[in-house]
């Protein structure tokens, strides 16, 4: 029988957790239900609080008696991110159903991003219709607007409810009425673009499908190279093409499109061959011209269009780029691959262009070829800009290569 896991606060809550438990088991479904209130529940669960708490060696008992909901949300959060996938690869459930406000969803959602991808995850939470991303992550966690507060039963709550039970219903349940994949299972490449990069990617990955890889291609916007490096330490890509890795840009300066200080490392974790670039590492990025912070209005910027505006990286800001990067590379444990286009790392960085920048490309390859001192990263210049054929080609035959040695 095919089976939900229904996680939650079954003390606060359990009114509505028994609401929707009984709308799973009306359509035939089984219920696998977890508890992670601090108190007793209203109903008994397959899985106690006591035991979310223990799988990450916390007694909740001696929590509880403290009263401090603060190490309680901790603990509980911290033990669901450690069960919940046990559970899951012991055959426990199908997929994953939870409700509530900012801490039921921090608790619930920790679990459901331990996740493998394409397991079903839903959650209805009050928080839905903001900024999700501290709640999905990079996982594919669906998240529903609960309209009202998650406070009781009536007639909006019962007609969310029903939804998110349907919804889950059919992702459990549904799978096998569709034809199966019969496609050619083709192994998978990772590829970091930027609109002005677009061109070197399009070249390479029509080269590598030509050879027959299928390219996944990722917008480094942050939220992109972020997904790109859990996807790769889940094992799923046989080669990285990152050749665009600008998000450090806007790590080190301030822009909106930071990916966080572990972009790039989980190449070099899984020893992933990859061949790698500083593909739009002539710009920082912001919103719209107004939103420009004040203390570089006086910069180089470019409207590229009007909700994003560019801002030129400098001298000084090419070489601390270019320490973030060494630093990360210098990791590497298996050979890997820099090339760096000596006319220009974009579009708009190449003779006659608004970010054309000689200075700051030099700063940037003589910092990387300083600082790099591992013998495992190959280093090479090309007289080319990045979106030139030449240069792409150069980059997808190098990594069949690398992928070729392994």
């Amino acid at each position: 029988m095919r089976t939900i896991a229904i996680a939650g606060t079954f003390d606060s809550k359990g009114a509505e957790y028994q609401y929707i438990k009984g709308l799973v088991e009306e359509l035939g479904l089984r219920a696998y239900t977890i508890h992670t209130g601090v108190f007793e529940p209203i109903f008994e669960p397959d899985v106690s609080n006591g035991e979310v708490a223990a799988a990450a060696g916390y007694n909740l008992e001696e929590i509880a008696a403290k009263k401090d909901r603060s190490l309680a949300m901790e603990a509980l959060a911290k033990g669901m991110e450690t069960i919940v996938p046990k559970l899951y690869a012991d055959g426990k459930f199908d997929g994953i159903l939870s409700l509530g406000g900012s801490g039921g969803t921090s608790l619930a959602t920790a679990a459901m991003r331990a996740l493998p991808i394409g397991v079903p995850k839903l959650m209805v939470s009050t928080m839905a219709s903001g900024d999700v991303e501290r709640y999905v992550g990079t996982s594919d966690i669906i998240m529903m607007p609960s309209i009202v507060d998650v406070a009781g039963l009536n007639k909006i709550s019962k007609m969310i409810f029903k939804n998110a039970v349907l919804a889950m219903a059919g992702m459990v349940s549904c799978g096998d009425k569709l034809k199966a994949d019969t496609a050619e299972q083709k192994p998978l490449i990772a590829a970091t673009m930027f609109g002005v990069t677009t061109p070197c990617i399009e070249q390479a990955k029509a080269y590598l499908e030509e050879k027959g890889y299928e390219v996944m291609v990722f917008h480094a916007t942050g939220t992109g190279g972020k997904t790109m490096e859990a996807l790769i330490d889940a094992g799923f890509f046989a080669g990285v093409l990152d050749l665009t890795t600008t998000e450090y840009c806007d790590e080190v300066v301030g822009g909106i499109l930071a990916a966080g200080p572990d972009r790039c490392g989980a190449a070099i974790r899984q020893k992933v061959p990859q061949v790698v670039s500083v593909g739009a590492c002539d710009m920082v990025n912001f919103g719209e011209m107004d939103s420009v912070p004040e203390q570089f209005r006086g910069r180089n910027l470019y409207k590229h269009n009007p909700a994003v505006t560019l801002m030129r990286t400098t001298v000084e800001e090419n070489v601390e780029i270019a320490h973030r990067l060494a630093e990360k590379w210098n990791g590497a444990r298996r050979k890997m691959v820099l090339l760096l286009p000596k006319k220009g790392v974009s579009m708009i960085d190449a003779e006659g262009q608004p970010f054309d920048g000689p200075e700051e490309r030099k700063t940037l390859f003589e910092t990387l070829k300083k600082e790099i001192r591992n013998d495992n990263v190959e280093i090479v210049e090309l007289d080319n800009n990045i979106n030139d054929e030449h240069f792409a080609l150069t980059a997808a035959k190098t990594l069949l290569e690398l992928m070729a040695d392994q």
